[in-house]
């Protein structure tokens, strides 16, 4: 169950990192009917942390306040790849896993799960900057150099910077479906999940940089996956001309509007597949590949399995 979670800190942190586990799970959302969790933030080394842009931070738990966490996130900070962390802090996370409890890693915040050693043997992801160094100190575990992130579940970790938005609304999403994910991604005005969505890790690299030019083009797309939609259509959107737009959409997504596209409209299959009683054909419809038929190739493609195999996976063999 995700209802308790704690961010914890240590001197040095990230605000960014930091902001991310507390914008996703710190925010109060009752309002549009969106679930409130027991948020707190937690220090590992006293009650004021410097940050790593300049400014400190006053922080009312210690470690005592992981115990009864169901999720415990690690953001990142500063010499995270060269410096030790609290004995007592690795104790903590060991036991928090022991006990069932999750633990989340928002880039270098990596070195942390893997100095408690809850990383051997299992895959992770980290920013690529720390990638070789990170497999280099702990030979046991195994780097995804190119994902966003790795659920290697009960831990959970994720790229550079934005990429533990995937990451948290990933868990959100896993736990809690996907209307309650893409309600809060849409809060945040992010996407509800780029390539690979809810997949244990993401077979794409990161996008080359923000979405600074077509972010809004990507929202409307998202929401007319229905639609058979151009490069020309797209562009005129973006106020650009093709050419310009479809190098801008490469450089800012890491992909062409047309697999992009295509991924959304599988990512929003699964999701039909998963919440709804809607035939193969209804939701062929309602994603934008036409028939039936055209779904099951694109989602062959993608996943690996057909549609009812996949409904039967998280539905039981009755919903097929």
């Amino acid at each position: 169950m995700l209802q308790n979670v704690v961010a914890v800190l240590l001197d040095g942190v990230n605000p960014f990192e930091m902001a991310v586990v507390c914008e996703v799970f710190g925010i109060d959302r009752s309002d549009d009917g969106l679930p409130v969790y027991d948020f707190a933030v937690a220090s590992a080394e006293g009650p004021v942390l410097r940050c790593n842009a300049g400014f400190s931070l006053t922080v009312e738990h210690g470690l005592e306040r992981l115990e009864s966490a169901d999720l415990i996130a690690v953001p990142a900070g500063s010499r995270y790849d060269s410096r030790e962390f609290p004995p007592e802090l690795l104790d903590a996370l060991r036991r928090g896993v022991d006990r069932g409890a999750r633990v989340l890693s928002v880039c270098s915040g990596v070195f942390v799960l893997a100095a408690a050693g809850l990383l051997d043997g299992r895959r992770c992801a980290v920013h690529w900057h720390h990638a070789e160094e990170l497999a280099r100190q702990y030979p046991r575990l195994t780097v995804e150099p190119d994902v966003l992130y790795v659920d290697e579940d009960p831990v959970i970790t994720s790229a550079g910077t934005a990429a533990g938005i995937d990451a948290c609304l990933h868990l959100v999403r896993k736990e809690q479906g996907p209307e309650v994910a893409n309600k809060i991604a849409r809060r945040m005005v992010v996407p509800p999940h780029r390539d690979g969505g809810q997949a244990q890790y993401i077979e794409r690299p990161l996008p080359k940089g923000p979405c600074d030019t077509v972010g809004e083009v990507l929202v409307w797309m998202e929401e007319h996956l229905d639609q058979e939609v151009t490069v020309e259509q797209l562009a005129a959107r973006a106020h650009m001309a093709p050419r310009t737009f479809a190098r801008r959409f490469q450089q800012e997504t890491g992909t062409t509007p047309y697999r992009w596209i295509l991924r959304q409209r599988v990512l929003r299959a699964q999701e039909l597949l998963e919440a709804t009683d809607e035939t193969v054909d209804s939701i062929a419809w309602r994603t934008g590949f036409g028939t039936a038929a055209a779904l099951r190739h694109q989602f062959v493609r993608a996943l690996g399995t057909t549609p009812n195999a996949y409904r039967r996976a998280f539905r039981g063999p009755q919903a097929a």
